[in-house]
């Protein structure tokens, strides 16, 4: 009786599935989908933690350039509290006219054509990947802030935290999402105290505002300032389209809730944005060197002791876990470029855990390359990050003007007006954003999206090229299914099990089986001559000279002799390798067929293969 074993695991499997976990099956697809509550963490955390840094963007300008400047703080809150309305409504549209998610990219490339799909794909791509690194240092800054002598390894520790959310997600959603509502929750509730004990202390009288919540009149200021402390401040709406790209994760009914969370969101982001803002214009508060306008505020309101502390720890705890909205959407969103056949179709696969591994992992080392690059600072990521995220909502708003102008479905025209408000506010925003943070960054991102939009295209053609050669091969050339003609090579270093196994094999499958032995000891070539002659004695063992005591060349050669000597249809080499017990072990030999493999597998009409023996 036959009886069926189970492979051991090795120690990178116990590795792997103590980090990441037991892989799922298919079928829990569907158990992996999540409910409101955890999805505003999971997708709301990256606009939700722009509440920490927002108001200190709007204020550092409007101070550089005078104290009584910051006056219009406030102003341009509200200006940007509208535009967030604007956009919300848009995107809750979106969510409706296409409930399988994608955002921008699907929006665009259905109404406004491939390359407009092409260009917010690759502006989405590029926001996630500046979302991951800019919150990664904000959250590291912010605990900075309380604790000093972190400062200067702000780099290794935002890498670490990037590794760590990484790990999380690799875990599957459900699971991440579960680690990650504690976090966001207690930030949400921890500022509603702080916008609530500043605005009591100022109500009661226990503290006298430095400056009225209403001016009479605003001090002139340079029009160009006014804009710019608008796009900085503009990026408390980075993130808000992450619930529309990511509808799938939601737990059914599917849009219903994806309009809920929306709307969560954007009440929630808007009220402790409007709060921060007006706290911080009461109390005076100016950004300065080393410290956040939240840091400052906090310790205005409470002192710098008890509640400051959690204040500052949820702040940098939503700034880090924000980075986990881009973990939700950038795999998703790639996977879907992949299948598209604009992205490496590794990307559009399921790992163990029912989420896109490979996108993970490359969102993770794409971030960790920016932080590296801009020394974890905030201020220098920050200039790079609006102008993609502004093209994506131009781009949406605009294919969403045209599918309600193709569709006519009930309410179209009041839809329109939204949409063209929207795209009009998302393009005057990205214009301005474009022109005042230029020269300090955002060139890098206006001329990385053509670049990435070219490679998309160049990935697709490949792909299109190759599926026509294949197609056109198969038609033109059918060839019948028979047995080849063929050489067996076997390349040797000696006589032990693995290598008679390699021949065994040869033998079986050739007529034409021989090894082939590379001389670097003329004494052992003798030695190994005469045990060869009578351990094989049916297969000739050819040697092969090697003056300069390389290995592989002889081997190549050889190959290509026996190549132009003989008519076969192929030639098979066959590669004896030994399995080391241990992982570490392989380590201590040669690995001589990884690099035989290597050299071998552009040859045409070479096949290459190995007989593994296990120790």
């Amino acid at each position: 009786m036959r009886h069926s074993t189970v492979a051991p695991i090795s120690t990178l499997g116990r590795i792997k599935t103590f980090l990441v976990g037991h892989p799922l099956s298919t079928e829990q697809l569907q158990h992996e989908r999540i409910p409101k509550w955890k999805a505003l963490a999971v997708l709301s955390s990256d606009a939700l933690s722009s509440v920490a840094y927002a108001t200190e963007e709007v204020l550092i300008p409007l101070s550089l350039f005078a104290t009584a400047a910051v006056a219009w703080s406030l102003p341009i809150a509200v200006a940007i509290a509208c535009l967030l309305i604007i956009i919300t409504i848009s995107y809750r549209q979106t969510i409706d006219a296409y409930p399988g998610g994608g955002g921008a990219y699907t929006v665009a490339k259905e109404n406004l054509g491939v390359n407009a799909g092409l260009v917010a794909g690759g502006a989405l791509l590029i926001d996630y990947v500046l979302t991951v690194a800019v919150s990664t240092a904000a959250g590291v800054e912010n605990v900075a802030a309380a604790f000093p002598m972190l400062l200067p390894h702000k780099e290794i520790l935002g890498i670490l935290v990037i590794s760590l959310i990484t790990l999380l997600n690799l875990r599957g959603v459900r699971e991440s999402a579960s680690i990650f509502a504690l976090p966001t929750y207690i930030f949400i509730f921890s500022f509603i105290i702080l916008i609530g004990a500043g605005a009591y202390q100022i109500l009661t009288g226990n503290f006298h505002a430095v400056a009225p919540i209403i001016h009479e009149s605003y001090p002139a200021i340079p029009i160009f300032l006014l804009l710019r402390a608008f796009s900085s401040g503009c990026s408390a709406l980075t993130g808000i389209e992450a619930i529309s790209n990511g509808i799938p994760v939601f737990e059914t009914p599917t849009q219903k809730n994806a309009k809920a969370t929306m709307l969560w969101m954007s009440s929630i982001l808007g009220g402790l944005f409007l709060g921060i803002t007006l706290l911080a214009h009461a109390y005076g508060i100016v950004p300065k060197e080393g410290e956040t306008a939240v840091s400052l505020l906090s310790a205005a309101v409470f002192g710098k002791n008890g509640f400051y502390f959690v204040i500052q720890i949820a702040t940098a705890l939503i700034l880090m876990l924000a980075a986990n909205t881009s973990y939700a959407d950038f795999p998703r969103l790639s996977s879907l470029l992949a299948k598209d056949k604009f992205l490496p179709r590794q990307l559009s696969s399921l790992g163990d855990r029912l989420v896109f591994s490979n996108g993970i992992i490359g969102l993770s080392l794409a971030a960790i390359f920016l932080l590296i690059l801009f020394k974890g600072d905030t201020h220098h990521l920050l200039p790079l990050y609006a102008v993609g995220v502004f093209l994506s909502f131009t781009l949406s708003q605009s294919g969403m003007i045209k599918h309600h102008l193709k569709n006519k479905q009930a309410g179209w025209k009041k839809s329109i007006a939204f949409n063209a408000v929207g795209a009009t506010a998302t393009l005057l925003v990205l214009l301005v954003i474009s022109s005042t943070k230029f020269l300090a960054g955002a060139w890098m991102v206006v001329l990385l999206i053509p670049v990435i939009v070219l490679i998309f295209k160049k990935i697709h053609s490949h792909y299109t090229l190759t599926a026509n050669q294949l197609l056109i091969a198969a038609k033109s050339n059918p060839r019948p299914v028979k047995a080849v003609k063929h050489t067996a090579i076997v390349p040797v270093s000696g006589i032990h099990p693995g290598v008679l196994d390699a021949v065994r094999y040869a033998i079986s499958i050739s007529q034409d089986p021989r090894a082939c032995y590379v001389e670097l000891n003329a004494e052992y070539t003798d030695q190994l001559q005469k045990e060869w002659a009578v351990a094989v004695p049916g297969v000739p063992l050819v040697v092969l000279k090697s003056p300069f005591r390389s290995v592989i060349k002889p081997i190549i050669d050889y190959i290509d002799e026996v190549e132009n000597e003989r008519d076969d249809d192929v030639i098979t080499v066959i590669i004896p390798e030994f399995v080391a017990r241990r992982w570490y072990h392989n380590f201590l030999h040669n690995q001589t067929a990884i690099v035989l493999f290597a050299a071998l597998r552009g040859k045409k009409g070479i096949i290459v293969t190995s007989v593994r023996h296990h120790l």
